[in-house]
């Protein structure tokens, strides 16, 4: 929509040409437009509601992952690991763990060749409703110095909530995304190799206790707080099981009440309520990257009354060099002398015919689109 500069230089011996485009006209014209978008937004009523589930706008409060992380020891490295001047506490970790085993050494951690070990830290996410026996994804990544995991084993290791109870054990081989090589005194790398997962890596030993069947009432958080929308959500579920069921607390907490029919169907009423349709409420934004030069607009931006003018201007500059020669030195009459070359330089301007737009208010970006 904005206006495109470009410059054309064509070069001869006798003369230059430099032929420049400027496309301006639009440009300062469409900026004085947006600069009514923002607060035109929210005068002017939007368009059409976009309809979305409730599920997807809102969640259960309550019903949430938890984080899990532990520490553990990958082993089977290509001498890729941890040394013994940045990862002492690797080589005590090596001796405490042979020592549950059964194996007793009795030596100064710091003779323990460690570079096949690296010491990491071990997360996971324990979803909702998560029984033992279900398997999660793990993310492995180095603590210490280890220059690669990559072909490494992760040993046993627990992984606690914040509780400080163990809810999943994690072990298994961990696969890495990125790649090193180099040759010479050259290398090329991809991504970072010190980190990795381990897909299905951790099985859940323990659940999160969550007894839904005993809820008299529930709280939906929305995903983004609106008032509008919340509203919305509320009329929705009381046009479908009775007046007086739901209401909205505020922006962003809807409160439910679990009605007499559905006790001990909590989970029926969930699901029915999170399918019902919603009118999504969106604020009409606009995001200017002025390094760019872009403009994002929301399908919900109106555009105020404003003229367009598309046009160019070619300006050609054309360069003449005059070559000024002096009489030898030593002739009679004459006198010593340089030679002296002084351009000559004409300029033309020569504009196109403006294009006026005409662009009456309320229309909506797609319909200044299709004027362009």
């Amino acid at each position: 929509m904005s206006g495109r500069s470009s410059m054309k230089i064509t070069h001869n011996t006798d003369w230059t040409c430099v032929r420049l485009r400027l496309r301006r006209w639009s440009r300062v014209l469409l900026w004085l437009g947006w600069g009514f978008l923002v607060g035109l937004g929210s005068l002017i009523g939007p368009e059409e509601a976009q309809a979305a589930r409730i599920k997807d706008i809102a969640s259960v409060e309550g019903v949430r992952d938890n984080q899990l992380i532990g520490y553990g020891l990958v082993v089977g490295l290509d001498r890729t690991g941890d040394s013994v001047v940045g990862g002492q506490f690797t080589a005590q970790a090596i001796i405490s763990m042979l020592n549950t085993m059964g194996i007793n050494l009795k030596i100064d951690p710091i003779q323990l060749l460690t570079r096949n070990t690296a010491s990491v830290m071990v997360t996971a996410k324990l979803p909702p409703f998560a029984r033992p026996g279900m398997k999660l994804d793990v993310q492995v990544s180095s603590m210490a110095n280890a220059k690669s995991l990559k072909g490494g084993t992760l040993l046993l290791s627990p992984l606690k909530a914040a509780n400080q109870q163990v809810y999943a054990v994690a072990q298994g081989a961990i696969s890495t995304s990125g790649f090193e090589s180099g040759d010479g005194g050259t290398s090329v790398v991809k991504n970072q190799q010190s980190g990795g997962i381990i897909p299905g890596g951790a099985i859940v030993e323990r659940a999160v206790d969550l007894d839904m069947q005993a809820w008299e009432k529930f709280s939906l958080t929305m995903h983004q707080a609106d008032f509008v929308t919340a509203l919305r959500v509320s009329e929705a579920i009381n046009a479908h099981l009775g007046d007086g069921v739901a209401s909205a607390l505020s922006s962003g907490q809807i409160e439910v009440d679990v009605p007499e029919r559905f006790q001990g169907k909590i989970v029926q009423m969930i699901a029915s309520v999170e399918g019902l349709d919603v009118n999504v409420d969106v604020r009409a934004k606009v995001v200017v990257n002025e390094r760019t030069g872009t403009i994002v607009m929301g399908e919900h931006v109106r555009l105020a009354s404003m003229a367009i003018a598309h046009g160019s201007l070619t300006i050609k500059i054309k360069s003449r060099f005059n070559v000024s020669q002096p009489e030898a030195p030593g002739l009679i009459g004459s006198a010593a002398g340089t030679t002296v070359v002084t351009p000559s330089v004409d300029t033309e301007a020569e504009e196109e015919k403006n294009r006026v737009i005409q662009v009456d208010g309320s229309v909506t970006l797609g319909d200044l689109v299709k004027a362009l």
